[in-house]
């Protein structure tokens, strides 16, 4: 048995489980990636980000991915990893792994019968083996948070 990523990580700090409920309307049309939905004006209920991205806040922990080798899996550099310390790593699960003192390291956990390994989602980079004899802490990822960064548009001539 183990003892229970390159994309690193840096913590931001535990999820907050005493937060006031922030309910945010939510629409009663799904988005379209196409034309907008002439229904897209009514709201359907609300919703609290913090009841959505975490699952059991005195086991959740946020950290800031730094990097490109996730982009394929949905993990981009400054994107927020909200890492439940409570979930059971599965193979094939979205990880933040620790080991030897090195950095936190986000990656895919591939678990084989005499060790494990941490896969990037670029295929530039190869997997990092860890044998068992290491001590390696994993854990994993349930959710991701994102602002989207908006990028300045120069100004036309004469505006």
């Amino acid at each position: 048995m183990f003892p229970l990523f390159y994309a690193h990580a840096t913590f931001v700090g535990c999820a907050a489980f005493d937060a006031p409920p922030q309910p945010l309307p939510i629409g009663a049309a799904a988005v379209q990636l196409g034309f907008p939905s002439p229904a897209e004006d009514f709201e359907e209920d609300r919703l609290d980000l913090n009841r959505l991205l975490v699952r059991n806040p005195l086991a959740t922990y946020i950290y800031r991915a730094s990097g490109h080798s996730m982009a394929r899996a949905g993990v981009l550099d400054g994107d927020l990893l909200v890492v439940d310390r409570s979930v059971t790593p599965q193979n094939g699960s979205l990880v933040m792994a620790v080991w030897e003192g090195n950095q936190p390291a986000c990656k895919i956990l591939r678990i084989c019968e005499r060790h494990i390994e941490l896969h990037s989602a670029n295929p530039e980079f190869p997997p990092i083996v860890i044998e068992s004899c290491t001590e390696v802490e994993v854990f994993v990822v349930v959710s991701i948070a994102r602002q989207v960064k908006r990028a300045a548009v120069p100004r036309a001539a004469g505006a």
